[in-house]
């Protein structure tokens, strides 16, 4: 079995890439005494076209990266890997590394909250390519609503609008646009959409400006948070576990200034960056 550092440490969050920050923001405005590290594998990035293997392998190398750094939960903040990998995870690795540590994904607390959110019982889903090939998001929301409606549409240019910082310009327009009529073309009857990646509540303004009236948006960030607020509450052998001093430091696989650079479009504050090796 492999050691990891016994004594309390803090929470982890990986994502593939920086719409993770998202998340991270998220969780830091419910819990925002704890500890954090955050892990973006970029030199990687994109998850959202490669297989489900390579995700599943290099989601477990962060996974065990993150836990070396003494954390005993991990949050994956991306779509992807929580589609991909989450449960090989949770049911081939964990029994092997230590059963006592957890692992969490994003897409079933905003599965289990929009029951709560949809009238019609129409919910659209806006995600990666990879997010809506994996239908992860229609089979879980089967699993707890099986009576919610799900239609999905692929949103291939919007992470790049966003990672070009180009998310307040004419052509996020044009793409936001499009995608959204694609949507509801499919679907007229849905009136809540979930944000199914990270990076979209950065368009929220766009989305805002060409969602039908009266349809309710869903990004993830505030409804992960408060999952995990309860999470440990629930578990307060695991929140003694999870140390609090306000602490936030970033590891990435890229270029710790290209991080720094780019991570500015999803947090507004300076970053301790170091640069790490996976695998």
């Amino acid at each position: 079995m492999t050691t990891f550092p016994q004594t309390a440490g803090p929470i982890g969050v990986f994502d593939s890439g920086y719409g993770g920050l998202t998340i991270l923001h998220g969780i830091r405005q419910v819990l925002p005494h704890h500890d954090f590290i955050y892990l973006g594998d970029n030199a990687r990035a994109p998850y959202g076209p490669r297989s489900f293997d390579v995700v599943y392998e290099f989601t477990r190398q962060a996974v065990h990266r993150l836990f070396s750094e003494g954390c005993h939960l991990i949050i994956l903040g991306c779509n992807t890997a929580s589609a991909k990998a989450l449960r090989s995870i949770q049911q081939n690795d964990l029994p092997q590394w230590d059963a006592h540590r957890r692992v969490l994904g994003i897409i079933r607390p905003t599965a289990e909250i929009i029951g709560s959110l949809t009238k019609s019982r129409h919910v659209g889903i806006l995600a990666t390519e990879g997010t809506i090939r994996s239908e992860s998001y229609t089979m879980e929301i089967a699993k707890l609503h099986p009576d919610i409606q799900v239609t999905g549409v692929a949103c291939p240019f919007w992470v790049p609008l966003v990672e070009y910082n180009e998310a307040d310009s004419p052509g996020a327009d044009y793409f936001v646009k499009k995608y959204l009529n694609q949507l509801f073309r499919k679907d007229s009857a849905i009136d809540a959409v979930i944000l199914g990646c990270t990076h979209y509540p950065i368009l929220l303004p766009k989305i805002l400006k060409y969602i039908p009236a009266g349809v309710r948006i869903v990004p993830q960030g505030e409804y992960v948070a408060a999952s995990l607020l309860e999470y440990l509450q629930r578990h307060p052998e695991m929140a003694a576990k999870c140390t609090e001093g306000g602490r936030v430091r970033y590891l990435t696989t890229e270029n710790a200034e290209k991080f720094k650079e780019s991570a500015q479009i999803f947090i507004h504050e300076q970053l301790d960056v170091e640069h790490i090796d996976l695998g």
